[in-house]
């Protein structure tokens, strides 16, 4: 029989290391963002196509949450998969980008 349906280190191209080696790098980038600028746009999240390191077409998904509540620390989460039907099978990753204390 073949392999199991939906494994996905049995796609092409595609490697559960590949995805969070992405989803790591765009993490990286969004932590670059301030608190104070964030703030004023909370929640926010947007999604956009592009290629995982070995050159696989992928999605990637940022959302900006509260995390615990509103005007405290904001929690960022990224979501890398292979497009809408691979969805479940994407690498996630999140932190928390603190709250610069005495600054709104």
């Amino acid at each position: 029989m073949g392999a199991e349906r939906g494994r996905l280190d049995d796609l092409p191209g595609m490697t559960a290391d590949d995805l969070e080696e992405m989803a790591r790098d765009e993490l990286a980038r969004a932590l670059t963002l301030r608190w104070r600028d964030l703030a004023t746009i909370m929640p926010w999240g947007d999604a956009f196509d592009g290629f995982s390191p070995a050159g696989r077409s992928v999605t990637v998904e940022r959302s900006y949450i509260w995390a615990d509540a509103v005007g405290g620390d904001i929690l960022v989460e990224v979501h890398v998969y292979g497009g809408p039907s691979r969805w479940e099978h994407g690498a996630r990753v999140s932190a928390r980008i603190p709250r610069e204390l005495g600054r709104i």
